[in-house]
């Protein structure tokens, strides 16, 4: 799978890469990784292929295929349930490492309201006890979205070191599935910042909030100082989406 996918970063589109070293000081359990959200599954592979290559030494970049030689398979990503469930192929990538959840908020393309499943919980704990864990809490591939307050409460009780990433770039290059090219020759980008410094015990659940829309760069402040041309072009961007998934089929005649 590796080797089918990595032509997506390096050939088709340039991954540009910031920050590989924080990957290599890490322990081997207990590291939730914290990022913005872009495309369901094109975000998540780039990012295993990006740890895996910084685990081999690679700085900052995902040269030599080598690295996918016996890689590090005790990485999981939080995904919902609903998601995974749709096609063959999401089963299998599914297989290959998915905490699937049930979404508090959204099912079936309907706002919802429903109480935290306490087992999805246990299992990103389980998880993060057996290795690598990769959460996207904004939920949601529309950016400037609030953050769900489970990820904080998974911080809390599970006390993992905490590293933020931010993506860019994959939005204008893949469809929304993140399986099907959409553009080539632009430039993607994942930064990943050191661990945030966090007090478990005293923090409040909104505290860590906050602090993580401020690492992923997601907090409402940051819409201060992003161009209004590049925030009109991700609202048609999301209009056209939309569009595309409430379109009414043409009968046949």
């Amino acid at each position: 799978m590796g080797i089918i996918t990595h032509s997506r970063y390096k050939q088709f589109n340039k991954l540009e890469i910031d920050g590989s070293e924080v990957i290599r000081g890490l322990p081997d359990t207990n590291v939730l990784f914290v990022s913005n959200h872009q495309t369901y599954f094109a975000d998540v592979v780039a990012m295993f292929h990006v740890f895996n290559a910084a685990l081999k030494g690679r700085d900052d970049n995902i040269k030599n295929l080598g690295y996918l030689w016996n890689p590090k398979l005790n990485m999981y990503y939080v995904a919902a349930a609903e998601t995974m469930k749709k096609s063959l192929l999401t089963k299998i990538f599914a297989y290959a490492g998915s905490i699937s959840v049930e979404r508090t908020w959204r099912a079936e393309g309907k706002d919802v309201n429903r109480q935290v499943k306490m087992s999805d919980i246990s299992n990103i704990g389980t998880a993060l006890k057996d290795g690598w864990v990769i959460t996207f809490p904004q939920g949601t591939t529309t950016p400037w979205k609030p953050l769900r307050k489970g990820t904080a409460h998974i911080i809390k009780k599970y006390k993992p070191i905490v590293v933020p990433v931010v993506i860019d770039g994959f939005r204008r290059s893949f469809d929304k599935k993140g399986l099907r090219i959409k553009k080539k020759g632009i430039l993607q980008s994942m930064v990943i910042k050191p661990p945030l410094e966090i007090d478990y015990d005293n923090e409040t659940s909104d505290q860590i909030i906050e602090k993580l829309e401020y690492a992923i760069e997601q907090h409402p402040s940051f819409l201060k100082v992003i161009p209004q041309e590049e925030l009109l072009a991700l609202e048609e961007e999301n209009k056209l989406r939309k569009w595309r998934k409430t379109k009414p089929k043409l009968p046949i005649v």
